[in-house]
This record gives C-alpha cells, structure tokens and sequence, in this order.
C-alpha cells in the first residue's frame, strides 16, 4: 500500500488547523499529537494518516496538519516510510516541504490542548463538526451515555471518534 501525500489543504475537520472547534475528537487521538514534537528518536515511526479516510482506503492520504505542523526533516515517521517503502521518494518530499494555506498550531502539544479543552462538553459547532464525520465515516462510532458523575468521559451523548483500528 502506498501513501499519499497531504492535499492540498488539511481537511475541515483536522485537529492541527486552528479553526476547529474543540472537542471534536477522542482524547486518544489528541494524545497521539504531541507525540510528534519531540526529537526524532522519541517519535512514533508510524505516519498520521488523514482523519478522514477510512480504514479500508486503499490508498491513505497523509495528514495536511501533521505535515504542516511538524519539522518534515526531523520526522522519524517520515524516515520509516520511506524506508519501507510505503511511501515514494515524491511523497516524502511533498511531506517535508508542505506549507499549509490554513492556519495550524505551533506544535502537536498546542494543538491537543486545544482539543481536550471542551472534551467533555463539546459547544454546538463541535457537535457539528463530529455528526459530519460520524455520516462520512462509518467506522466510527457513537459513545455510549455515560453517567455524569463520571469525570474521565465526556458529557452526554458525545460521539467517541476513535478511529478503529488505526495505527497513527
């Protein structure tokens, strides 16, 4: 399988772009953020794919915001890739040299704050935000109601969008 590179602009939804609304994804996914700021030796060797390809793209696309935001020269991830030859020599270089027309986080750690900000209780655009993602992607999936007095979940009937089955 063979990855592509980021389009053209990260998608509406992306965790990095600073217009999106909090809370729109799960904490896992914005814990997996930060992971990518730190020197190339402490990375994840796995690439983050787009949010919005599913599991059985055959051809994933690489996230815009990921490659926006991070240092493509100092991306293990990157490295491995290629190395592997999931991805070519094209694609690593349109990763490394990616500018995004959108505005992004400084780094994966701004991004995920942001994010988990209104984890809990996700505003009305947010809420927005998720319904979209939750028609698009089939494989992700509602949270079950959880109690309130439950401080480690979110409130209500929040749709948990971790993604199944994802290695990023």
């Amino acid at each position: 399988m063979t990855t592509l590179p980021p389009a053209p602009r990260p998608c509406a939804s992306c965790p990095y772009r600073t217009d999106v609304p909090s809370g729109v994804w799960s904490e896992a996914d914005y814990d997996k953020l930060p992971r990518y700021d730190g020197p190339t030796w402490t990375q994840p060797p796995t690439l983050f794919i787009c949010h919005q390809h599913s599991e059985d793209d055959d051809r994933p696309r690489v996230c815009g915001g990921w490659a926006g935001c991070h240092d493509g020269d100092h991306l293990m991830a990157l490295r491995v890739a290629l190395a592997q030859d999931k991805i070519t020599l094209e694609t690593a270089e349109a990763i490394r040299d990616y500018t995004s027309p959108i505005p992004l986080f400084a780094s994966g750690a701004e991004a995920a704050a942001h994010g988990k900000r209104d984890i809990r209780n996700p505003g009305p655009d947010a809420r927005r935000v998720m319904d979209k993602i939750v028609r698009i992607r089939p494989e992700v999936t509602p949270s079950a109601q959880i109690p309130p007095d439950d401080t480690r979940a979110p409130s209500g009937n929040a749709p948990d969008l971790t993604r199944t089955s994802r290695a990023s």
